[in-house]
């Protein structure tokens, strides 16, 4: 922490302020505190390091004092790192999941009086009134759309939703109001837009020192700590400087220009937030105008909630790529072949167009999910569903019907394969169809934790290793195309099961055979059902995938799936809600 003590001779201020410096309070973008949910549990442990270093550089610097300006100038810097590294622990300390559920769930609420209902109702009864009872109409709160911005919707459903990161479940009052307000948008692009900053807040809440209502005393404290930097820049650049090496001095001049400007991309960061626009009461205020017009001339960044845009990979490349050779075999030996791998890794923006045919598919599942029952069935379809009612599920039903790892494999050979052959021609369903595929690839080779369990990591290695055996005996196939046509000339007559047994898990073969049947279908109707199959694959992903595993994506940039579980849940496709909706209150009618 504090080095060693024999370097500290003469001027201890400025070495060990040295290494305040770099310490992640001073050395971090100053609104970041954790960069995973595993930081936030460890704040205790952060607290207790605190302690620890910052008494042992305070016992050094009693002993070792000596009345120069200079250590004069390490005083602020001690008390800035001190108030930094509480204030982290502070932001860690809340995000914390005790913490966190504890401040997401509802105050008590013991409902109306009931003994005091019951002694008026006994009292009037006894009297001789005729007593009833009449259901009390509560009114239901409503978004108003056409008068609250993107922003503020989208707070109030953060602060709605909130509980869903938390394991905990909605009211059915709360499903009624998100319903009302996503059925009614014109397109999913507005929905999702709402979504990507809903999700921005909640990453703030989890990840940074964002807090919407400020008490005075903490803007103090937030000031104090944004101008300390300058005034101590300048003592010590126009005073008792002779008094250091001149190493020492570049060093500590270096690491001064480091704070200011660490404090100025802070304040930057503050202003292009939407945390900023948020505490404006007034859409026109002037903050959001001089705010607007810097960013027209890009002097403050837009505030990037989402890079809309998900990562690809595929199958098909990855084999023809993956030729054993020496250099492979010693990435293997050293264990950074996976790693490499990565690199071939491609990101792909998601489309308008997509957006809203994903926000259709959606949005008609919900208005068919009329009762929790009904709702459960919906979220367990993984293409049955779409098979149904397309009429075709007696031809692709045994391709869905199967573990989810496997379905997910087969129907990303067999779009690969129906893409390529069909060459020419992109239309919105193709190309969704496309991107989804490649994308449930990459969350199944490399996120698995976001998807059901199984043997999906041995399933892609098995149909990789097929895959690569028969391409190496066709030494002449060198593009995806060329190896998606030689696929779909293998005869698939025979079931490869009764064929190879079922030792190996792959599933190359299959996929072809699906791929054929596929073809059978006309283009229009083949690219509707696949993109429609690959939705539901999606938002079956997404319902299954468990609440922590999406905090844990928004530290990366977040992925489409945890959009799509958070629309889900706004239009009612969750099982986190309130199972039935229970009783109305009352009141007494005297007659």
């Amino acid at each position: 922490m504090v080095g060693q003590t024999h370097s500290l001779a003469g001027l201890p201020g400025c070495r060990i302020g040295h290494k305040f410096f770099t310490e992640p309070p001073l050395s971090r973008p100053d609104t970041i505190t954790a960069y995973s949910l595993e930081d936030n549990e460890f704040w205790l442990r952060h607290l207790l390091s605190v302690g620890s270093q910052f008494g042992a550089a305070i016992y050094i610097l009693h002993k070792m004092w000596s009345y120069s300006m200079l250590n004069y100038l390490a005083i602020p810097v001690f008390i800035v790192g001190l108030i930094k590294f509480l204030e982290r622990i502070w932001f860690q300390w809340k995000a914390s999941m005790d913490q966190f559920r504890k401040s997401v769930l509802r105050g008590p609420d013991p409902g109306p009086n009931y003994s005091k209902f019951m002694d008026e109702y006994s009292s009037k009864k006894a009297e001789g009134f005729q007593v009833g009872r009449v259901p009390l109409v509560e009114d239901v709160l409503e978004v108003e759309q056409a008068h609250t911005s993107t922003i503020h919707s989208a707070y109030y459903f953060f602060q709605t939703f909130k509980p869903l990161f938390a394991g905990l479940i909605l009211s059915f009052q709360d499903l009624k109001i998100s319903q009302s307000f996503f059925r009614t948008q014109e397109n999913g692009e507005k929905a999702f837009g709402v979504l990507e900053i809903e999700l921005g807040f909640m990453y703030d809440v989890l990840y940074t020192k964002a807090i919407l209502n400020p008490t005075r005393h903490y803007h103090w404290i937030r000031l104090f700590l944004a101008v300390w930097s300058p005034p101590v820049f300048i003592l010590f650049l126009f005073s008792y400087r002779h008094e250091l090496s001149k190493i020492d001095v570049i060093i500590t001049l270096l690491l001064l220009i480091g704070a200011i400007l660490l404090e100025i991309y802070g304040v930057i960061l503050h202003l292009s937030s939407d945390w900023t626009i948020l505490r404006s009461q007034k859409p026109k205020d002037c903050l959001i105008e001089v705010i607007s017009y810097f960013r027209r001339f890009h002097l403050i960044p837009a505030d990037k909630r989402w890079s809309d845009s998900v990562s690809q990979y595929n199958l098909m490349s990855f084999c023809l790529r993956d030729k054993e050779t020496m250099c492979k075999r010693i990435q293997k030996f050293f264990s950074i072949y996976e790693m490499l791998e990565k690199l071939h890794i491609k990101r792909k923006s998601v489309t308008p167009e997509l957006k809203i045919l994903i926000f259709k598919l959606l949005e008609k599942k919900s208005e068919v999910a009329s009762s929790p029952i009904r709702c459960k069935e919906l979220l367990a379809c993984r293409g049955e569903q779409v098979l149904k009612e397309m009429k075709c599920f007696a031809l692709f039903g045994w391709c869905i019907n199967v573990e989810f790892d496997r379905s997910i494999l087969l129907w990303h050979i067999a779009t690969d394969i129906c893409y390529y052959k069909d060459g020419i021609g992109r239309s919105t369903e193709r190309e969704a169809s496309k991107l989804l595929s490649d994308y449930m690839l990459y969350l199944l080779v490399f996120c698995p934790f976001m998807l059901p369990n199984g043997i999906g990591q041995i399933r892609f290695q098995d149909t990789c290793a097929e895959a690569i055996e028969f391409f190496k005996e066709r030494k002449s196939v060198t593009g995806e195309k060329e190896a998606c046509s030689k696929l779909l000339q293998v005869c698939t007559e025979v079931p490869p099961s009764e064929v190879k047994g079922d030792r190996s898990k792959s599933v190359l073969f299959d996929a072809c055979r699906l791929a054929k049947t596929l073809q059978t279908l006309s283009n229009e109707k083949k690219w509707e059902m696949m993109s429609h199959v690959w939705i539901e694959i999606l938002s079956y992903a997404a319902s299954q995938c468990g609440w922590q595993n999406h905090a844990k994506k928004l530290s990366e940039g977040g992925e489409l799936l945890t959009h799509v579980w958070l629309l889900m849940a706004h239009l009612g496709l969750s099982e986190q809600f309130q199972i039935s909706e229970g009783h109305g209150r009352v009141k007494l009618v005297v007659k």
